[in-house]
């Protein structure tokens, strides 16, 4: 750009440019500490995200125990899933994997970079095994399905904004 046109490229350095940028968000009477409320606004989504992790892990952990102690609760036989596995199998996976994903929202409120993977590989996992488990109990497993795909959006699009606001 040329200086006529009043861009940013008429200052000599990148430094400048850096500096400029920085004093205009900053805006006048604001400080560097101040920024930090001002991290994104999709923080918020990320901490939306940690909440449903804990509560899809406790669902999954309610539902791990209804397949351990009450097989005649689901809407089909265990021979009837899409995979042929008994229900006190699905119950097993059902409650270590919500115990995990528990663990996982819990520790994605420190704004951890394990936790936001680990988090995306449950939802990932919790969600195919809900397609599994659809024929037994088909509302519950869209709705879970449907969860799943909001934390697997909020952690991966938007899941630096947490380690940002609290690395300020």
């Amino acid at each position: 750009m040329s200086s006529a046109s009043g861009g940013l490229s008429d200052y000599g350095s990148k430094s400048q440019e850096a500096r400029l940028a920085e004093s205009y968000r900053m805006g006048p009477g604001r400080s560097s500490q101040s920024m930090s409320s001002d991290a994104s606004g999709w923080v918020g989504w990320v901490l939306f995200a940690a909440v449903i992790m804990v509560l899809v892990g406790a669902f999954h952990v309610i539902q791990g125990l209804a397949a351990l102690f009450k097989d005649d609760y689901f809407a089909v036989a265990s021979s009837g899933l899409v995979l042929n596995v008994s229900y006190t199998a699905w119950g097993w996976l059902h409650l270590v994997g919500g115990a995990i994903v528990v663990a996982a929202g819990i520790a994605l409120f420190s704004g951890k970079m394990w936790a936001r993977a680990l988090g995306t590989a449950m939802a990932c996992v919790s969600a195919v095994v809900n397609v599994g488990f659809l024929s037994a109990y088909p509302m519950w497993s869209i709705m879970m399905i449907a969860l799943d795909v909001v934390i697997i959006m909020a952690l991966t699009v938007h899941g630096s904004d947490m380690s940002d606001l609290l690395e300020s």
